[in-house]
């Protein structure tokens, strides 16, 4: 992972927040937020909490619990905050996951939405989830599957390979899309301390006002955004005119609607 994978400054939270969470986050905040609720937890903890997407769906299904929503990038834990100005069951909290500031044993769940991938160090991000979570209690995360399960990725990938033959930009694939491999993932979790997991793949479907809104949220809600311009030519905004125009010949114009894929993980900490 390049140091770059984690930057998200400037007017990225702002983008991501408006056009990348209801495109893509949102069905699988959905998804996850009902797994958690499920197991009626009195005390969560949600790490990589980005812009609130997973924190909002929680917070709409809790019933006399907490959450305390937490992730390492101020700019976007501050839009996670502003969606809660007045809940005292929320409290957002600047943390890093591989390093949390909480006791022993002080959930009873620990989630996590697609923010596992930028764990520097996976097995210590888990051994974190699991100290923390109460005997018996559970770990829940998502993590994306293989860019070519991902309709829109995929064409904005193949889009900027052709832009920038020599060096295209890899953030999505190297990081996002990165973490796939089943194995790997059961892996690291046992490393982490944990018994097997159990994996399960979900396919959503993503709907979009345009493509124009699909290429702006992907190339420039994202630290994709800081590889593009890095390059220089051609410029952020030509590139995401490419791109769209990429999206609008394999879905059309007006709405468009691609396929999403991702797998859900499901740990639970031993019994004392």
């Amino acid at each position: 992972m390049e140091a770059t994978d984690k930057v998200f400054a400037g007017p990225v939270p702002q983008i991501y927040d408006r056009l990348l969470v209801p495109l893509i986050f949102k069905p699988y905040a959905e998804d996850l937020a009902a797994r958690v609720m499920a197991g009626d937890p009195r005390r969560i903890l949600e790490v990589a909490a980005g812009t609130g997407a997973l924190t909002q769906e929680m917070a709409a299904r809790l019933d006399g619990g907490s959450i305390v929503a937490t992730d390492l990038n101020p700019a976007m834990l501050d839009l996670a905050a502003a969606r809660f100005p007045n809940d005292g069951r929320i409290t957002c909290r600047q943390a890093d996951a591989l390093d949390l500031p909480f006791a022993d044993e002080s959930f009873d769940t620990v989630t996590c939405q697609f923010g596992a991938m930028f764990f520097p160090d996976k097995a210590k991000g888990y051994a974190e989830a699991r100290r923390v979570l109460k005997p018996g209690g559970r770990f829940l995360f998502n993590v994306w599957d293989a860019v070519e399960s991902n309709d829109f990725t995929a064409v904005m990938l193949d889009a900027l390979a052709e832009l920038f033959p020599r060096d295209p930009p890899r953030f999505l694939a190297r990081t996002p899309h990165g973490y796939h491999d089943v194995g790997t993932i059961e892996l690291d979790i046992m490393s982490g301390g944990f018994p097997r997991p159990e994996i399960e793949r979900v396919e959503k479907r993503s709907r979009a006002d345009s493509a124009a809104d699909v290429a702006i949220g992907l190339c420039q809600g994202t630290p994709m955004r800081g590889e593009i311009e890095a390059r220089g030519t051609p410029e952020l905004g030509a590139v995401t005119e490419a791109v769209a125009k990429a999206l609008e010949r394999r879905f059309g114009s007006g709405t468009i609607e691609g396929a999403l894929s991702a797998f859900v993980v499901s740990a639970r900490k031993a019994e004392a």
